[in-house]
């Protein structure tokens, strides 16, 4: 069976800037004050399993790990709980990414949403060792309207690299 879309662009190599600007722009997204609103998805997550997924030799559980810290001290939650689920994150991401790849995005999101779970399930037993409450199972909704932005995200983030090789300046792209 072949293919119904063929393109003649080429993925171009990501670019170290861009991808470090994206998970800034996801840990700005992380600091907005959302409240207790269900299903807002965890952006940092997110944009750390995208990258993890397509350049695992870029961003990795080191990233995972500082950002995971940066967005601790950002929400005041117990140091280390959001490094933790990040870490694992990024590790499960790095060994999927292979796979995860032979897929369209719409199926790519039911590759990653497990791992948005395992993330959120991380952070909440974190906190329920800490004493804290059960926060609910709406709480685990926002995986799976993180798994629903998958594909808009992962057409976002590969815009830039989508470049033609050869540039002519009769051609609007």
């Amino acid at each position: 069976m072949q293919p119904t879309h063929r393109s003649n662009r080429i993925l171009q190599p990501a670019r170290t800037w861009f991808i470090y600007l994206s998970l800034l722009l996801a840990l700005g997204f992380t600091y907005i004050p959302t409240g207790r609103l269900p299903g807002v998805p965890d952006w940092m997550a997110l944009v750390l399993a995208f990258w993890c997924i397509r350049e695992p030799l870029r961003v990795g559980m080191g990233a995972g790990f500082v950002f995971g810290l940066l967005i601790d001290v950002g929400h005041g939650a117990a140091m280390g709980q959001h490094a933790l689920a990040y870490v694992l994150l990024c590790y499960f991401a790095g060994v999927l990414s292979r796979r995860v790849l032979w897929f369209p995005p719409l199926q790519q999101s039911l590759h990653v949403l497990p791992l948005l779970l395992l993330a959120q399930f991380i952070m909440v037993a974190v906190r329920l060792i800490g004493g804290a409450e059960f926060p609910g199972w709406w709480y685990f909704g926002s995986s799976l309207t993180g798994a629903l932005c998958w594909a808009p995200l992962s057409f976002l983030l590969l815009l830039p690299q989508y470049q033609p090789v050869d540039r002519d300046d009769n051609r609007p792209i």
